[in-house]
């Protein structure tokens, strides 16, 4: 063979590819061969169908990649992450469990006003167990002998004396204690009244705490005429203390009595006014102004927290 021609042909790829038939030795098997044709393929040859096949498979992969690639790109870029559809809810029984506090740091909220506290008291019972009140801490007792009628009811009438931080007498309380009072005829002012809750009379008649302001009117006598107020500008007599709900009513006209008939005796309760310290109300709208102030809280729930049992 010629040097060229077999330069030429060991630079042929197909030549040296085992799978490639070798074209001129086929040529010479036809020309030597009987003429007998078969429409099979050699062994190992691929059909063109096949490789037709192949190709459309290849392209449909490649298609199917790029659109991945495509849609994962764009998915990242625009829309972020891609979040499945929620199912539909199922249903729960049992208790709720409170929601975990945000991981957001929350604006704290101003701490609510404390309500305020009622004041520290103290509480006096009588030495018999009956009666008993209560009073504001820093204020004190002390007992002394009450009035009585017999020997025989003497030790049973104690009054307790009520006195407030700075010593002053603001007070008074009498257990056990009997007797008569003359009632006079009054024009009464009633200020302020109120149930007493933990007392009552014998007879279940309830009583109240007052505060009020009289006008002592002239006493008459058979014969003489009706009384008549006094004239304008007379002091009026005011008393904070416990009586029967009917001495409190508009009708009121003497001057009664505070005096309660209770099982053991006769109890009677009041404030004692230090008009040396605090001038005389002028005029019921002044004793009103002072009912605003804490020294009238005081009195009045001392007089209200009275309990019989």
């Amino acid at each position: 063979m010629d040097p060229i021609k077999t330069m030429i042909s060991a630079t042929d790829p197909v030549r040296h590819d085992p799978s490639t038939p070798d074209g001129e030795a086929a040529l010479r098997r036809m020309l030597a061969e009987p003429a007998a044709f078969s429409d099979r393929l050699p062994a190992g040859a691929t059909s063109l169908e096949d490789r037709r096949l192949r190709r459309a498979r290849l392209a449909g992969v490649i298609t199917l990649a790029a659109a991945a690639v495509a849609a994962g790109v764009l998915a990242a870029t625009n829309l972020g992450p891609v979040t499945p559809a929620p199912g539909p809810a199922a249903t729960v029984t049992g208790s709720v469990t409170p929601t975990p506090a945000a991981t957001e740091p929350a604006a704290t909220a101003p701490a609510a006003t404390a309500p305020p506290q009622a004041a520290s008291v103290r509480t006096f019972v009588f030495p018999d167990g009956h009666l008993s009140f209560a009073y504001p801490e820093g204020w004190s007792v002390r007992t002394e002998q009450g009035p009585y009628l017999s020997e025989e009811t003497k030790a049973g009438s104690v009054v307790a004396v009520v006195a407030d931080d700075s010593g002053s007498e603001v007070a008074r309380v009498l257990s056990g204690m009997y007797g008569d009072g003359a009632a006079g005829s009054v024009k009464r002012t009633v200020l302020d009244h109120t149930p007493v809750p933990g007392i009552a009379d014998v007879s279940g008649n309830p009583a109240e705490f007052g505060f009020a302001a009289d006008q002592i009117l002239p006493v008459s006598y058979p014969g003489m005429p009706a009384p008549t107020e006094p004239a304008d500008g007379t002091a009026l007599y005011y008393f904070m203390d416990v009586r029967l709900a009917q001495e409190f009513l508009p009708t009121q006209d003497t001057s009664g009595t505070n005096q309660i008939r209770l099982p053991n005796g006769v109890m009677s309760a009041y404030a004692v006014f230090d008009f040396e310290k605090q001038p005389a109300f002028a005029t019921p709208d002044a004793a009103r102004d002072w009912m605003a102030g804490e020294r009238y809280a005081q009195l009045k729930a001392l007089l209200l927290s009275l309990r019989y049992s």
